[in-house]
């Protein structure tokens, strides 16, 4: 199996979510993806829900990448990173701003042993500012972000975080199409660059497309958010919970023929789509008077014939087991040789020509440490030193069986 990014390598120096999820991503994508992590690991390698030795956490954003321990206080440790990088077209770091300089890894460091690399660093805030040097975590990006007073859905009630790490996700998701820009760039011009991604930055620009429109006019701002519905667009149904969004007049016409709520249709406050929105809690209150009335399924089916767009709520393990999931091959299981069976999302997007796929499971810590070393020129001999002075750190390697994983994610 080969993927669009085949043939690339790329050092990884990252930890957590953020960096780890973005390499992931390009790992899934076919690059060579060579994880140095310090002599006791990614943070995640000590989370709970483990099994054979590794976190689901670690398993889940790690895939795709071989495992090289390396300890960065160690002069030799430095200069075997080094070496590493004369061979990668990528670095990545998150460490917080200057650590990697006093380290000896800033950007001019690694430049000097390879020009045209693609150095990328993520950050929290960025590199200048007040907040440059504060340690960060999601919940604090999305306190400063406005994210929680948006999730609130009006400045005014209590702000709430979005219960899952949206801001370490998707500043993922801008570093590795960053970092595909960049490669471009460089295969145009034979230069590389400084890559500079921050959790902040990413998603106050993620906010922005949808959430910031109070904001986008500069000479006629709005200071308070106003409130857009005491009303989400979860409804309780007879049974459950299900969602139904009457975005055009033709969805809205077509709920209330299916209800039918002729008075609905006549009703002056609905007339238009800018009144149903003006007038867009006593509207809510109306669909779910009406969705109270009967079962998820009952009112999914009759939607589904009035081309009116909606869908069940889905727990978790009832995502896993739905008929669509399945049709899209949306999840893969494979054998890991310490963690055993997993399920994992195959990789988002679908390259026809150059398949991405999981080829591998997350290495246990500095299992690849020996082979990758032996790859960057290093002797049996030389190996051994680096590993007996703490320079570099090895655990046995430990192998699937033939493409297992390959096949799976096929």
């Amino acid at each position: 199996m080969s993927g669009p990014l085949s043939g690339f390598r790329v050092v990884d120096l990252t930890n957590v979510i953020s960096g780890p999820m973005a390499t992931q991503i390009l790992g899934d994508q076919g690059a060579d993806i060579v994880k140095v992590e310090a002599p006791g690991g990614d943070l995640t390698r000590g989370g709970g829900n483990r099994q054979g030795g590794l976190s689901a956490a670690f398993l889940n954003n790690n895939r795709n990448k071989r495992s090289v321990v390396l300890d960065l206080k160690h002069p030799g440790g430095v200069e075997l990173l080094k070496r590493l990088a004369a061979t990668a077209d990528v670095f990545i770091q998150n460490f917080r701003p200057g650590v990697v300089e006093r380290l000896g890894i800033g950007e001019a460091d690694i430049r000097a042993v390879r020009p045209d690399i693609v150095y990328v660093s993520i950050s929290g805030f960025g590199e200048k500012g007040p907040f440059a040097s504060k340690p960060t975590y999601d919940p604090i990006v999305q306190a400063i972000s406005g994210l929680t007073t948006v999730q609130a859905g009006s400045d005014e009630e209590r702000p709430r975080l979005v219960r899952t790490i949206l801001p370490d996700k998707v500043t993922a998701l801008t570093a590795a199409q960053a970092v595909t820009s960049a490669l471009l760039h460089r295969a145009a011009t034979g230069e590389g660059q400084h890559v500079r991604v921050s959790m902040l930055d990413s998603v106050v620009a993620f906010l922005w497309n949808s959430d910031m429109g109070s904001q986008t006019f500069v000479d006629a701002p709005t200071s308070i958010q106003r409130a857009a519905s005491f009303i989400d667009l979860i409804y309780e149904t007879a049974d459950g919970f299900m969602s139904v969004s009457l975005m055009t007049d033709r969805q809205w016409l077509g709920f209330c023929e299916v209800t039918g709520r002729g008075d609905l249709a006549k009703d002056p406050r609905f007339a238009t789509g800018a009144l149903r929105d003006e007038n867009i809690d006593a509207r809510l209150e109306q669909v779910q008077e009406e969705l109270r009335k009967r079962s998820t399924a009952e009112w999914t089916a009759a939607f589904d014939a009035a081309h009116v767009p909606s869908a069940p709520v889905l727990t978790r393990g009832e995502m896993v087991r739905h008929p669509q999931v399945a049709a899209n091959g949306t999840l893969v299981e494979y054998d890991h040789p310490l963690a055993g069976r997993l399920r994992q999302a195959r990789p988002a997007i679908r390259f026809e020509d150059s398949p991405s796929g999981i080829r591998r499971g997350g290495s246990p810590l500095g299992a690849d440490t020996r082979e990758v070393l032996a790859e960057i020129g290093l002797g049996e001999r030389e190996i051994e030193a680096a590993l007996a002075s703490g320079a570099a750190g090895a655990e046995e390697p430990v192998r699937a069986g033939p493409s297992a994983a390959s096949k799976a994610a096929e």
